[in-house]
C-alpha cells in the first residue's frame, strides 16, 4: 500500500545576514492557499527550517556556492523566504518584447465594442 504524502515541496530563496540559501522545503498539503510558508514560518513548536537540496551562497565574499542534500536553518537566523518563483522578474529584451505585446493587446481589446 502506497503512503499518502502530506507535504508538497516549495523551491524558495532564503536570505540570512550572510547567506543567500536556494533550495526546497517542504510544507503541508492541507494549510491555506499563499499561508504554506508564512504557517511553517510561526509554528512554534519547530525552531529550525529544513531545506533539502540546499545551495548556499555566501554573500560578500568571492566563494563557490556549497550544496548540501540536507540543511537546517534555525529560524531566528532567517530574515526573508520567498518563493523561487517569485524571485526578482529581470526584464531581458525578451521580457521587454512580451510585455509591449500584452499592452498592445489589452490596448486593442479595451478598444473593442461589446455586443
Amino acid at each position: 500500500m502506497a503512503k499518502e504524502i502530506d507535504t508538497v515541496p516549495i523551491e524558495v530563496i532564503i536570505l540570512t545576514a550572510d547567506h543567500e540559501i536556494k533550495g526546497t522545503v517542504h510544507v503541508s498539503k492541507y494549510t491555506k492557499t499563499n499561508r504554506e510558508l508564512t504557517d511553517l514560518l510561526n509554528d512554534k513548536d519547530k525552531r529550525f527550517l529544513a531545506v533539502t537540496n540546499a545551495e548556499i551562497i555566501t554573500r560578500n565574499a568571492n566563494t563557490p556556492p556549497r550544496k548540501y542534500h540536507f540543511l537546517e536553518i534555525h529560524i531566528d537566523c532567517i530574515m526573508m523566504v520567498h518563493p523561487s518563483s517569485q524571485v526578482v522578474f529581470r526584464e531581458t529584451g525578451k521580457a521587454q518584447e512580451d510585455i509591449a505585446r500584452f499592452r498592445e493587446l489589452r490596448k486593442k481589446l479595451n478598444q473593442t465594442k461589446p455586443f
